[in-house]
């Protein structure tokens, strides 16, 4: 069976945003939530509240509102493509479409860093996204990625 062609998520972004943080695609329940990051196993939101001191349990609305309000803008590097499930390596490489970061950039100029959560991420981005800004590889927020929590904070520190 082929996969239908998904979207990925909006980004999230306000004015004043200094930091781009980029994921790869949505997870399956993030697509079904509209929420970046909905899988409870997933340390991202844990690693944001312990970096920028909230509950990485408050309302997703309110997490939005704690990482924006320190400078941080959410999106992902792949705007669609068909994936079975929710692993990176299913992505069909074939169908990807990248998001298009010239016009988010150019919008949002006050951006001066760009950050990567994974290796997929970075991958995608270094082989189809042009730009001034280098991305910076943080270790991927997943769960199943075999780093302890304390190690990979020490890492994500850097978009602080």
């Amino acid at each position: 069976m082929i996969e239908p062609m998904r979207d990925g998520l909006p980004p999230v972004i306000v004015d004043g945003a200094r930091v781009l943080l980029l994921g790869s695609f949505p997870s399956e329940r993030s697509l079904l939530s509209g929420e970046y990051y909905a899988n409870r196993r997933n340390q991202f939101w844990p690693l944001m509240g312990a970096l920028f001191g909230f509950d990485a349990d408050l309302p997703y609305p309110q997490r939005i509102d704690a990482v924006t309000g320190h400078g941080v803008a959410l999106w992902d590097v792949v705007h669609s493509c068909r994936r079975a499930g929710s692993m990176d390596a299913k992505i069909d490489q074939k169908t990807l479409v990248v998001n298009d970061f010239d016009s988010l950039l150019a919008r949002h100029d006050g951006i001066q860093r760009i950050f990567v959560n994974g290796l997929t991420a970075l991958e995608v981005f270094e082989r189809h996204v042009v730009t001034e800004l280098s991305p910076v590889r943080l270790p991927s927020s997943s769960g199943a990625l075999p780093m302890s929590f304390a190690d990979k904070l020490v890492r994500w520190h850097d978009i602080v």
